[in-house]
């Protein structure tokens, strides 16, 4: 159990994504008992075990699933060689398993921290974001320089640069990163014409259809606070996959639902 701990406390200091797998519930003969842990990193090597074999094996896939999806869940087993849950083993038990994922705090790196950066780090911390900021000026960033070698799939990074150069520059270093995000200020024109460059350079359209330029949703304000609620907005529609539409005309959501399904 130690280990165990310790391996997970390691991953988030890291920052690294990894569910743990505890059984739960056990009925009937069954290798794995109430309290057992499995902890499964994303190469799918583990710490710990939940009764070995093909449970096991089950167990460590479901987790892999987990991760992937990024939401936890419960999972049951059936101990024998067929029917629903089974996993083609003789015991005849039942156990289920709940799958806890931790996944590290999403971040933004947001290249520019000037009167649209600085809000939007700000809007960015309150949702949950753990924000980095490259700026010239020292005292409007947290880092001194873009480093793409820090960018992974967690990570969105925004591109609000004073400078269509510096912005065409930045965007050049995110392309060649995982990032879940790449959102460039800056009018049609200006974007178009840093797309043509990209061309000319070989970068296929696979790779610029990643750029979310203009960047943010168009919610129709232009002050900077404004401009910088639209940009977090966007990130958060990507983020979860949705359409961006409002809740009234959006039918693949129901928030004012109650709890047996109903709609108020």
């Amino acid at each position: 159990m130690r280990e165990i701990l310790t391996a997970l406390d390691e991953a988030l200091q890291r920052t690294e994504p990894v569910a743990l797998a505890t059984v739960v519930e056990v009925q009937g003969a069954s290798p794995a008992q109430v309290g057992f842990k499995l902890l499964v990193r994303p190469d799918g090597t583990v710490v710990g075990n939940v009764g070995g074999g093909a449970l096991e094996q089950r167990i460590r896939d479901e987790a892999l699933a987990a991760l992937r999806a990024g939401k936890s869940r419960l999972a049951h087993y059936s101990l024998r060689e067929a029917g629903s849950d089974a996993v083609g083993m003789l015991c005849g038990g039942e156990v289920t398993a709940f799958i806890e994922v931790y996944l590290p705090m999403p971040v933004l790196f947001i290249v520019g921290g000037g009167h649209i950066g600085q809000p939007l780090a700000e809007m960015a911390r309150i949702v949950g974001f753990q924000v980095q900021v490259v700026d010239v000026h020292p005292e409007r960033a947290t880092l001194p320089q873009f480093d793409p070698a820090a960018i992974s799939v967690q990570t969105c990074v925004v591109l609000i640069t004073e400078n269509h150069v510096t912005d065409e520059q930045a965007l050049r270093q995110a392309l060649q990163t995982p990032a879940a995000y790449i959102g460039m200020i800056g009018s049609q024109r200006k974007v178009g014409i840093i797309f043509e460059h990209l061309r000319a350079d070989g970068i296929g359209e696979d790779q610029i259809a990643r750029v979310h330029a203009p960047i943010g949703l168009n919610l129709g304000g232009r002050r900077p606070a404004e401009i910088a609620l639209s940009i977090l907005a966007q990130i958060v529609q990507v983020q979860h996959g949705q359409t961006g539409q409002a809740m009234a005309v959006d039918s693949s959501r129901k928030p004012n639902a109650d709890k047996d399904g109903s709609d108020r």
